[in-house]
């Protein structure tokens, strides 16, 4: 077994935690699908590279950029075990045959870039890592994965926007993740990128809406490029039926340290900026001209 890292935390119980859910006084949902950091022993068993390799695949601390939000009484989900036991933003045919043992391509014939490249709902390899693991994984402990991790965590989410879509006539999910750092075409450095898969998932007023405010604290933001959304866009996202939902990309050296391993100072205020978006996006999904969060 390769040895552990001491960022690797080992963990067991249910896939999310939940905050500010009994009363849901605001119309945003936020949610954090990549920032689990407790690994389970059987995963860690099984690797094929050091574990530090592990947290590539995590949206290193973006739970941390949630915290004001939440403080201020939004509610908010937030996965627990990391992306490398299961990725939610996969839909759970995205499996990839290789990682599984006695599994026949014939299973899951239309495979995305994705999932060829290692990463769908049970990543398999990382970039100048290889093979992530030493064994394949049977299949029954795959499909255990999903509807024991990822399919609750789905559930949860689809029940919380019935609620407050009941609650405040609309919902909105805001899904939040983190990226490395990229430049556009200019060579201009993207502080975030919106993604509602080209209109899809979110009318188009509340994605402008967190844009201008983004860009009026100094940020170079762009909408769907490089990053549209994914499943969980695909699933939750219904403008139809006031439930929309959109991804909100950070780069990572907004908030984290060179090494792209521990929060810095500026965390705190990447996370009262998306604390203020959010409170502007309950704002104009409210209809209501003033809406303060609770201190």
């Amino acid at each position: 077994m390769a040895n552990s890292s001491s960022d690797i935390v080992r963990g067991q119980g249910p896939n999310y935690s939940l905050s500010n859910v009994a009363a849901l006084n605001f119309p945003v949902l936020i949610s954090v699908p990549h920032s689990g950091r407790e690994y389970p022993p059987e995963l860690l068993a099984n690797l094929n590279v050091s574990a530090s390799h592990l947290i590539r695949l995590e949206d290193r601390y973006a739970d941390r950029l949630a915290a004001s939000a939440i403080a201020s009484g939004f509610p908010s989900i937030i996965a627990r075990k990391p992306r490398a036991w299961v990725d939610l933003n996969r839909g759970r045919t995205e499996i990839d045959p290789d990682m599984v043992a006695g599994m026949d391509p014939a299973q899951t014939p239309h495979i995305s870039k994705k999932v060829r490249g290692g990463l769908g709902i049970l990543p398999r390899r990382l970039h100048g890592a290889g093979n992530l693991w030493r064994e394949k994984w049977t299949h029954q402990h795959v499909i255990g994965r999903i509807e024991q991790d990822h399919e609750p965590y789905h559930v949860m989410v689809a029940q919380l926007l019935d609620q407050i879509r009941s609650i405040h006539g609309r919902a909105l999910l805001l899904d939040l993740h983190s990226m490395p750092s990229l430049l556009d075409e200019n060579g201009r450095k993207i502080g975030f990128v919106l993604g509602d898969r080209f209109g899809r998932s979110c009318e188009s007023r509340y994605v402008e809406l967190a844009a201008v405010h983004l860009r009026m604290h100094g940020h170079h933001v762009q909408t769907n490029h490089p990053y549209s959304g994914g499943y969980i866009l695909e699933r939750h996202g219904k403008p139809g039926s006031n439930v929309h939902a959109f991804q909100l990309e950070v780069d990572r050296s907004l908030y984290l340290d060179q090494n792209m391993r521990e929060p810095i100072a500026a965390t705190r205020s990447i996370a009262e900026l998306i604390r203020n978006c959010c409170v502007m996006l309950a704002e104009q999904l409210s209809g209501r001209d003033q809406l303060e969060a609770a201190e």
